[in-house]
């Protein structure tokens, strides 16, 4: 159980739509969905859809503030990442580097390809 729950901690994160959002609203705190889908350029739907992932997941909350729904970073789930951040800045060279990852992510690459 505990894997498949880092498994979907790391999923939410590799979604570039949803790391986007997150990394917006970790710099600029509270936003509506508007302001998201400006400031990103994306798609108001696709903003919603990944926003609902995003909420449902526990790393944003959202407050409704007469018409706009206003959603801001989860406060444990913002600790977390800057955790993760100071982990990425001092082994980012490392984790590109990695051989082993590499060749797990040709050996993904070929699979999609086959299927």
């Amino acid at each position: 159980m505990m894997y498949e729950s880092w498994k979907h901690f790391a999923s939410v994160l590799s979604n570039r739509t949803r790391f986007d959002i997150v990394t917006l609203l970790r710099r600029e705190g509270e936003m509506s969905v508007s302001e998201i889908c400006h400031r990103l350029g994306y798609e108001q739907s696709r903003i919603s859809h990944n926003l609902k992932c995003l909420l449902n997941c526990g790393f944003v909350e959202v407050e409704q503030r007469g018409k706009n729904r206003i959603y801001r970073m989860s406060e444990i789930v913002s600790k977390i990442l800057d955790d993760l951040e100071d982990y990425m800045t001092e082994y980012q060279k490392k984790l590109i580097s990695c051989g082993i990852l590499k060749e797990e992510d040709v050996g993904q690459k070929t699979l999609q390809k086959v299927v």
